[in-house]
């Protein structure tokens, strides 16, 4: 959420950067709302300072015998004004937290300026996709064929956008999650396993709600929301606390099954595992002094990328233009895995930093010791990595002419197989 001042003072600057990020959101409908707060305010704070003066006057004259009747009867319409502009601050209060709910948050100066993914500019790739001597299949294709991905059954079960990992796709996905874990605590993260069920306040915090809420998955009663991604249960870990100067950066990690709805994305990528509406995710969360936030968003970039070092899957980074980034974004670096049976290079990773954007919605400040006050943290995060996507990726970039999948080496000790032919897990002999 952006500061109300910061739209106040420098509302020019505001209707660019919202121009900029493709947003229809009135700037000058925010502000005259927060001008009317502020006149209620005023008055408000005007009655009540002098009811407290009259009151003392009217104390004063009593202990000298006065009659003060037409006083008292003044006050008691004071009061009613008071608590009809206490309600008329509280509407307009409400007005004002809505609209601000709905703003998305400023580009960073250096993100590149367009309107939509043709605008974003590639800032680094690693490693060349490989070279296959036979036409090489996409990766359900390839699961279709070892029995390691059942989507029929699954969409029995629960409808399209599902997908039941078998024998070895179920070990390589519980292969790719502990890896994953194991690799960013090596990384200084700290692992927890928050909840999935998450309240509303929480999904006010981070950004989903109230702007994303078609794409939620709900529980109605008791309300509750699934985990679009851990970044929301794990963020609002620190809602509505103050954070000690000494304790940054906080950097955790955590899985989390997801939960999606993909409203709109019907038709996009029916098929396999880039599209669902349950999928697996390894996240990480930071939280940092402001003054730290850029430099921190690169080694948070850096750690996820390491992770298709460490499988030596190509891939490449891109930062994200203002009309491509995510609604709570400041700066958005997107890592892309290449897939040689489509032919493309896939998401498989967005990090991002917030800047305060999150941290005052959700009210997680810290403190310096030698400064008076508080300030809101910055936050961050990103996958590391979508766990779906990367045994699509593995399966496409390490598929054999036979039909056989090897594994990647650093996930040999998890698997406990140097290859998969079939949906068994086994050595090659």
């Amino acid at each position: 959420m952006l500061d109300i001042r910061f739209i106040t003072d420098r509302p020019d600057a505001v209707i660019q950067a919202l121009k900029n990020r493709n947003s229809d959101i009135s700037v000058e409908g925010i502000a005259a709302l927060a001008l009317q707060q502020r006149q209620v305010q005023q008055e408000l704070d005007g009655l009540r300072n002098r009811r407290n003066v009259v009151s003392q006057d009217i104390g004063r004259l009593k202990k000298q015998k006065t009659n003060t009747s037409a006083m008292e009867e003044a006050m008691k319409q004071v009061s009613d004004d008071i608590r009809r502009l206490e309600e008329s601050l509280r509407a307009t209060e409400e007005k004002v937290m809505a609209a601000l709910l709905l703003v998305p948050n400023i580009p960073h100066e250096s993100v590149p300026i367009g309107a939509d993914e043709t605008a974003n500019v590639e800032v680094l790739t690693w490693g060349q996709p490989g070279a296959f001597d036979f036409e090489p299949l996409n990766h359900w294709d390839i699961a279709k064929t070892l029995n390691i991905i059942d989507f029929e059954r699954a969409t029995k079960i629960a409808g399209a956008r599902f997908s039941i990992m078998r024998g070895a796709g179920a070990a390589l996905e519980r292969a790719l999650m502990n890896f994953m874990l194991e690799h960013n605590v090596r990384r200084g993260y700290t692992e927890v396993f928050p909840p999935i069920l998450i309240n509303r306040a929480s999904m006010i915090g981070t950004g989903q709600l109230p702007k994303f809420e078609e794409e939620l998955f709900r529980v109605v009663d008791p309300e509750f929301y699934l985990a679009p991604t851990a970044e929301v249960p794990v963020t609002n870990m620190h809602r509505d606390e103050i954070l000690a100067d000494e304790d940054l950066p906080l950097r955790y990690t955590a899985y989390t099954p997801c939960f999606r709805r993909e409203a709109g994305s019907y038709g996009k990528d029916t098929r396999g595992l880039i599209r669902q509406h349950q999928f697996n995710k390894v996240e990480l969360v930071k939280f940092v002094r402001p003054e730290d936030s850029y430099q921190e968003l690169e080694g948070l970039t850096d750690d996820a990328r390491d992770i298709l070092v460490q499988l030596a899957l190509p891939h490449r980074v891109i930062v994200l233009s203002t009309g491509d980034m995510g609604f709570s974004a400041s700066k958005t670096y997107d890592i892309e895995v290449w897939l040689p049976g489509q032919n493309r290079y896939r998401e498989i990773s967005s990090c991002s930093n917030f800047e305060d954007f999150q941290a005052r919605r959700a009210n997680i400040r810290f403190k310096k010791a030698d400064k008076k006050g508080t300030q809101f943290v910055h936050t961050l995060n990103g996958s590391a990595l979508a766990i779906g996507r990367t045994v699509a990726a593995i399966l496409e970039n390490y598929q054999q002419k036979d039909g056989s999948v090897v594994v990647p080496e650093v996930l040999r000790p998890y698997m406990g197989a140097e290859c998969i032919y079939d949906h068994r897990v086994y050595n090659k002999e």
